[in-house]
């Protein structure tokens, strides 16, 4: 499971559509109607919300937006709650390490996509999060 922290602007196809069904998975986890990935470390953060399930929520919410802009038609009546919800915070380290790793998964798979974002020092993050100083997340399995 990957729950990117970097804005889903910079996904290609296979990675937005990727997350939308991930983020879905960790909405299922999050409500407690799964038996596995229950202890996901990716989860962590939103578990640490005051209101998990209002920022996965927000969360999906901004994936199905990009989704309309690219045309793509994902069905936003399967996000359990949104609307406003506080923002969380996400180290400038994890951001330039999800970087990294889109970097590299996009060189294969999305050329085109790769050769657009190469060059982007500072990738902005997803509109939930607000970048604070600091390394990599804990939560992360690097």
């Amino acid at each position: 499971m990957r729950l990117w922290s970097i804005n889903p602007h910079y996904l290609d196809q296979r990675g937005l559509v990727a997350l939308w069904r991930e983020g879905l998975l960790a909405q299922k986890v999050l409500l407690g109607r799964t038996n596995g990935y229950k202890a996901h470390p990716q989860l962590d953060r939103f578990r640490a919300h005051p209101d998990p399930i209002a920022a996965i929520g927000c969360y999906l919410c901004d994936v199905v937006k990009e989704a309309d802009k690219r045309g793509y038609r994902f069905d936003g009546s399967k996000i359990m709650r949104s609307g406003a919800c506080r923002k969380m915070k996400i180290k400038r380290g994890q951001i330039a390490y999800e970087w990294d790793h889109l970097l590299g998964k996009l060189k294969t798979r999305a050329p085109a996509k790769y050769e657009m974002n190469k060059s982007l020092a500072r990738p902005r993050p997803h509109p939930l999060f607000l970048i604070v100083p600091g390394g990599i997340e804990d939560w992360e399995r690097v």
